[in-house]
């Protein structure tokens, strides 16, 4: 029997019975469409309802706190999975920081699949190995235990590619951009992998205040600016090495969407941003 990672933040971030479960992520992915873009107020980036042709998504940076805050914005990242070269998909490279653990560099489980109430996904590996002699890189199912950062991915991802697709987890901790970097080059594959960085931007702040930060990070992010700090999105390490990374690779990266929970679904006083970011080929 594989040794699984079971799903612990179900019935808290995401409901718990499969299908309500896939009745809302479904919503989430109804509510993208023509016109349907960045967030209130924001004004930077093209939104996904843009009329233009994009190459099929290759690095996806999206939001993870429970589905009701940002389930609509995540919304508009997954949903680039329905067009294109996405049915193409076999491996997803997840990275997300560490929220319940004190952790320097990179920790990869030693798990064979992780499970939510969609199913199991079942883990790379081989990928995963090949990343064992990265000085940077430990194992430690223990890291990703109680993360959620990287489980409320999985059912938009189970949703849009069935059972289809391999899993590459890893928490990223205390660590420097050039670091996380080498670990995607390793990981990087072609068409077939697409990759996923998952952070929330600015926490707690009064909802203006909040605005004006997430905007300057989403800037920076566009302008490959891989300098981000904790402040300005927990994911900033694992963010700054796929800036790195995606820079190497030409990629082109687009807004999507650009909002925080008090346009979702909580009060202004003290707000959680969130960002739906791709990064794309360049236009033929």
């Amino acid at each position: 029997m594989p040794v699984v990672r079971e799903a612990v933040v179900d019935g808290l971030f995401y409901p718990a019975a499969p299908a309500a479960l896939r009745a809302q992520i479904v919503d989430h992915l109804a509510g993208v469409g023509v016109g349907v873009g960045v967030g209130v107020g924001v004004g930077v980036g093209v939104g996904a309802g843009d009329g233009a042709e994009h190459s099929a998504p290759k690095l996806l940076i999206t939001p993870h706190a429970g589905y009701e805050y940002c389930g609509a914005v995540a919304a508009h990242a997954y949903a680039l999975l329905r067009r294109g070269r996405a049915h193409e998909i076999s491996r997803v490279v997840m990275l997300g920081p560490a929220h319940r653990l004190a952790l320097d560099g990179l920790a990869a489980p030693c798990a064979e699949a992780f499970e939510t109430p969609l199913g199991r996904v079942t883990l790379d590996c081989a990928a995963l190995s090949s990343l064992d002699e990265l000085p940077q890189v430990k194992r430690s199912d223990r890291a990703h235990e109680r993360e959620h950062s990287l489980e409320v991915q999985l059912p938009f991802l189970q949703t849009l590619l069935g059972s289809s697709f391999t899993l590459v987890p890893l928490v990223v901790g205390v660590t420097d951009p050039e670091a996380v970097a080498q670990v995607l080059e390793r990981v990087w594959g072609g068409d077939e992998t697409l990759i996923v960085i998952s952070s929330d931007f600015s926490h707690y702040l009064p909802y203006e205040q909040a605005q004006a930060i997430d905007r300057a990070t989403a800037q920076r992010i566009l302008a490959l600016t891989a300098t981000l700090s904790a402040h300005e999105a927990c994911g900033a390490s694992a963010i700054n090495g796929a800036l790195l990374a995606a820079r190497r690779h030409g990629l082109v990266p687009r807004l999507l969407d650009l909002r925080n929970s008090g346009d979702t679904a909580g009060d202004r006083l003290r707000v959680v941003g969130y960002g739906a970011i791709v990064f794309e080929e360049p236009a033929q």
